[in-house]
């Protein structure tokens, strides 16, 4: 996630896909092309993938004025998280969210805290320490995979990441995998359809481009949930029927 964009681009709205559609071939999966100012020369189903906000960009991530620009507070209602249930927070940086959500899901649940940047690993373990915080597990994360336990998880979230992740469908794969059967997985991500979003437009993604690479998974969309300020909140639940 990259804020104050210069002009923004169209967004074309990509063709539905049916849930449950077959992907292609990992070797066609995605495509080469010259890259963008902010994109890594990789496309994925239509679009650029981004370039990765590093771990010295950190101190954005905690800016005194985020809550009010994104209304976490709102976020972590809708997310009506419950004492005892496991959380998985991908791209968790320096925990921002992870360890509100910790508070949440406390005494019994826990927050599986997963960023493929050692150093955010390292800032996320300090952050939680200093704070009290016990009932977050920080784990390092590959660019294809989560590694978390198979049927583990309740609810996962990215906030601004997806976008950012250079092998989205792996990934996307080996969360679903993690989910517990009926467990949800919540995209936030700011909107690519709202041109006075001040986020450069790579780091903004459309709903429809949202559901569309969501759906190739075992996922069903379940809902998308208004009242930030920037962002979708897009909420898709794990078939029922997929034990894996």
């Amino acid at each position: 996630m990259v804020p104050l964009a210069a002009a923004q681009q169209p967004v074309a709205t990509p063709a539905p896909v049916r849930a449950g559609t077959p992907a292609a071939p990992a070797a066609e999966r995605y495509t080469a092309t010259p890259a963008s100012p902010d994109g890594i020369g990789r496309r994925y189903m239509g679009r650029e993938i981004s370039q990765v906000m590093g771990w010295q960009g950190a101190a954005w991530l905690e800016r005194e004025e985020r809550e009010k620009e994104e209304r976490t507070d709102v976020l972590l209602r809708l997310l009506d998280l419950r004492p005892g249930q496991v959380v998985a927070d991908i791209g968790a940086g320096t925990g921002y969210l992870s360890r509100r959500m910790a508070r949440a899901v406390a005494p019994s649940g826990r927050v599986l805290a997963v960023d493929v940047q050692p150093e955010m690993v390292a800032l996320l373990e300090r952050s939680a320490r200093r704070e009290g915080i016990a009932n977050i597990e920080p784990s390092l994360g590959t660019e294809t995979d989560v590694r978390l336990p198979p049927g583990s998880v309740d609810l996962a979230i990215m906030v601004d990441v997806y976008h950012e992740l250079s092998r989205p469908h792996e990934v996307l794969a080996s969360l679903v995998r993690a989910l517990k059967p009926g467990g949800r997985v919540v995209f936030v991500e700011y909107r690519a359809e709202d041109p006075a979003v001040p986020i450069k437009t790579l780091h903004k993604m459309s709903e429809a481009q949202i559901r569309r690479e969501a759906e190739v998974q075992a996922l069903t969309w379940e809902r998308t949930a208004p009242g930030l300020p920037w962002q979708h909140v897009v909420v898709f639940r794990k078939d029922s029927s997929t034990r894996r």
